[in-house]
């Protein structure tokens, strides 16, 4: 088998990444050989490769259902927001300016030819290349520039699925809409449709999967159910319950231990507090005022995309003077930590026009942003246990008067914690140990369990898998990673309007 596809979804969190996820673990249990690609991902959220590269999180999470090691290759350009304007462009893993929403515009004709150079590599080099769109190809205001969903697929012959979120309601409007906003060539090409987090009878739907093949000629490839421990590695905070609660809270042998989560307006990496969510009585939720740290054990603060501004947002909105006042366990994580400290110094305007501002002051560290971004996958020992995890920062310490938390990285009190490192609470030791630390801080009476992480992330690609193999006809998507879109699939009017003058 050889061939390629790309997954489209008619909205952002419409269930694109899982179900190349899905795709990718059910083909790669078959013996294919499978990557996955995204030409451009934007996120904060985002991990380190091997090679020092920086790629989208959703593109490690698919490489692991893959069976491979995550690759810069798997995701040329990651757009990481700064503000609602700006973002940094991160090109093969590495970042290489900033861009505003008109000037990306001009950058994409040279990005284009980047990302189908990297893609005809992952062809030739693998069996089956399974791309995944951004946002929604009805973006008919992008359509031009657009190197992600039909720009690519046109480009690069792909046949495509266009999937959609039941759960949000009106998904038939959805499906058919897409598709009939877009002009003959990119309709050729859409080959059928996956609908997401079904839940009830499927026959009740029978009628509407019927009328949506009559109206536009392409069947419904799959529906598939909505299954409650699909959470780990959200794509971004925003996709976690609205009650901001992470995860699916198990009871506690004892206590619980309840954690408030600040959720920056620019945070970055927010997956790095899922490892506590998996931990039978430990409730995560995130907060975004004062009031949401009254009743917690432990508070976290995160990572920043721009760590000056959602600094000032602390003050601005009162939380800072809550952590200040707050008497429990504090740990602060790449952004978090810098914000943790006295001071932050930015003489070069790397995030902001200004020289510099004070931190919180509960943690005796300086730090300094520099131009250079630090991207690594170190590891070391933390409180005698062997961990690993990987670093995304340009704030440097530059004084410190704190212990260590990590060999020489970081810095800890007897209840303030701070580290550059994400994936930190991903090493199970090391996590039983803090959980335990901080409850004994907290006045709880909380024992950890024997929990995996890693077993818990395989089990959910695992189950991606079977609900790929049960719910989506296999056959033809099959048929189409090899022979491509059918030809003579109709067209469905009205099609893309004209191009504005």
């Amino acid at each position: 088998m050889r061939g390629a596809m790309l997954i489209c979804g008619t909205t952002s969190d419409a269930g694109k990444s899982v179900l190349v996820a899905g795709l990718c673990r059910f083909l790669a249990r078959q013996g294919v050989d499978v990557v996955p690609f995204k030409a451009q991902n934007m996120s904060n959220n985002s991990f380190v490769t091997l090679d020092g590269g920086e790629i989208g999180r959703a593109q490690a999470l698919q490489a692991r259902a893959s069976f491979k090691e995550p690759s810069v290759r798997f995701n040329p350009v990651l757009l990481k927001p700064g503000s609602d304007r700006t973002s940094q462009v991160v090109l093969h893993g590495r970042a290489v300016g900033t861009v505003s929403a008109m000037s990306y515009r001009e950058r994409k004709a040279e990005l284009l030819d980047e990302v189908l150079s990297t893609l005809d590599g992952l062809r030739r080099d693998h069996e089956v290349v399974v791309c995944e769109g951004a946002g929604s190809p009805a973006e008919i205001n992008l359509r031009a520039n657009d190197i992600a969903n039909m720009g690519l697929a046109t480009r690069a012959n792909l046949p495509v699925l266009v999937v959609s979120d039941i759960d949000r309601g009106g998904v038939f409007a959805h499906l058919f809409g897409t598709v009939a906003v877009l002009d003959a060539a990119d309709q050729a090409l859409v080959s059928g449709f996956v609908i997401n987090k079904f839940r009830g009878d499927r026959r009740l739907l029978e009628p509407g999967l019927k009328q949506l093949k009559a109206l536009t000629g392409r069947p419904v490839l799959g529906v598939l159910p909505w299954r409650e421990e699909l959470w780990l590695d959200a794509e971004d905070s925003l996709s976690y319950n609205a009650d901001g609660v992470v995860g699916r809270p198990k009871p506690p042998k004892r206590d619980w231990l309840r954690v408030a989560v600040i959720r920056n307006p620019r945070i970055s990496n927010a997956t790095d507090v899922e490892a506590l969510a998996c931990e039978p009585g430990v409730s995560v939720r995130f907060v975004t005022e004062p009031a949401g740290l009254t009743n917690a054990d432990l508070v976290v603060l995160p990572g920043s995309k721009s760590t000056l501004t959602d600094l000032q947002w602390l003050f601005d909105t009162g939380l800072a003077e809550a952590v200040r006042r707050f008497e429990g366990p504090v740990l602060g994580i790449c952004g978090g930590f810098q914000m943790l400290g006295r001071y932050i110094q930015d003489p070069d305007g790397v995030e902001w026009r200004t020289s510099g501002t004070g931190g919180l002051g509960l943690l005796d560290v300086d730090f300094r942003f520099e131009r250079e971004k630090t991207l690594a996958r170190p590891t070391g020992l933390a409180w005698r246990e062997h961990v690993t995890g990987y670093e995304i920062h340009h704030g440097q310490v530059v004084r410190s008067t704190e212990k260590p938390l990590i060999d020489d990285e970081g810095a800890q009190t007897d209840r303030v914690l701070g580290t550059h490192w994400h994936g930190l609470l991903e090493n199970d030791t090391f996590r039983r140990k803090f959980l335990r630390w901080a409850a004994d801080r907290a006045g709880r009476d909380f024992e950890p369990e024997e929990v995996s992480f890693q077993a818990a992330r395989e089990a959910q690609l695992d189950l991606l898998g079977d609900l790929v193999a049960e719910n989506l006809d296999t056959e033809a998507v099959i048929d189409l990673l090899e022979r491509g879109a059918p030809a003579g699939l109709p067209f469905v009017p009205p099609g893309a309007p004209p191009a504005a003058e």
